[in-house]
């Protein structure tokens, strides 16, 4: 008797073990955690160009970096931010797609690193939702959510794990009024 009742309390906590793993390991499905931090560098003159409100590494502030962006979906969710792809523009150099400047009244974006996917999304259409409407774009650079606070990224700090940076034909294409562009809660899709 006493036998059958450790066996049965074993089985049973093997049972919750299993299930507990199962459970955690569904909700970390979704989930994108930062994979280091960034000390930022106060930026040398003249750089770190401040277009679209761009922001400025600050000198010793920590900045999470991410290899992930959440998991693609239908609707996934994102931020969008304001970006010029122009030369000259906050976006800094040539697009990684296709080493190329992008004018801003052409609905072009670039994604976070997780969603850029190693190039995978270069050259294609998104459909980006927000503010009531929805726009196509094409997708021409990576939005680099690993590395900043340097030189190649004109000392701005990391992206968010889930931007679509986005060119002033995107942001007129939806609506916003231009004194509200620079941050918009949104959802996408791929085209």
């Amino acid at each position: 008797m006493m036998i059958r009742i450790k066996i049965q309390s074993i089985l049973f906590l093997v049972i919750v073990v299993v299930v507990s793993l199962r459970v955690s390991s569904i909700e970390g499905a979704g989930t994108c955690r930062a994979s280091g931090k960034i000390r930022g560098k106060k930026p040398h003159h003249g750089h770190c160009n401040r277009e679209n409100d761009s922001e400025c590494c600050e000198e010793g502030k920590q900045y999470s970096t991410f290899k992930c962006s959440p998991p693609v979906t239908k609707r996934t969710k994102g931020i969008l931010t304001l970006n010029s792809f122009e030369k000259g523009g906050d976006g800094g150099g040539a697009s990684a797609c296709d080493n190329k400047f992008h004018k801003d009244s052409n609905p072009v974006v670039a994604l976070s690193t997780g969603w850029f996917n190693h190039g995978k999304r270069c050259l294609k259409h998104i459909n980006i939702y927000g503010n009531g409407r929805e726009v196509k774009a094409l997708v021409v650079d990576e939005c680099d959510s690993t590395k900043g606070c340097d030189a190649v990224h004109d000392f701005q700090p990391p992206c968010s794990n889930n931007a679509v940076d986005a060119s002033k034909a995107v942001w007129e294409a939806l609506g916003v009024p231009k004194n509200k562009w620079g941050l918009l809660d949104i959802h996408w899709s791929d085209a």
